[in-house]
């Protein structure tokens, strides 16, 4: 069975960066799509970032273009955000979902992570 789990979220300043890593294990994400999602309290979930199966397309919110970055290594089976520039407003639960890449664009992939909680404080 596909499962998902992220890692590297923290407490971090206005300005600093984090990497987040989103493994799976169970099944080869080869042929999947990746996508990044956010939710902050009191808001829905937002796609963050996504990125195609062989990496060679990715896809970014307005709101952290130009800050992050996704990348993936299928031989690890993870992918990866890295975040930079971070803002208070950064701050929420990261989660991963897979899916084919229709279904992550659209915000409604069938697998998940239990997601990572990242804090932008100073």
């Amino acid at each position: 069975q596909l499962q998902l789990v992220e890692s590297g979220g923290g407490l971090v300043q206005p300005g600093g960066a984090l990497r987040l890593s989103c493994a799976a294990s169970g099944y080869s994400l080869d042929y999947y799509a990746i996508g990044w999602f956010r939710q902050a309290p009191g808001n829905e979930r937002e796609g963050v970032s996504c990125i195609s199966s062989g990496g060679g397309s990715t896809y970014y919110a307005d709101s952290v273009k130009g800050r992050f970055t996704v990348s993936r290594d299928n031989a690890k089976n993870t992918v990866y955000l890295q975040m930079n520039s971070l803002k208070p407003e950064d701050t929420g639960i990261y989660y991963c979902a897979t899916d084919y890449l229709g279904r992550v664009v659209a915000g409604t992939p069938d697998y998940w992570g239990h997601g990572t909680q990242v804090t932008v404080s100073s």
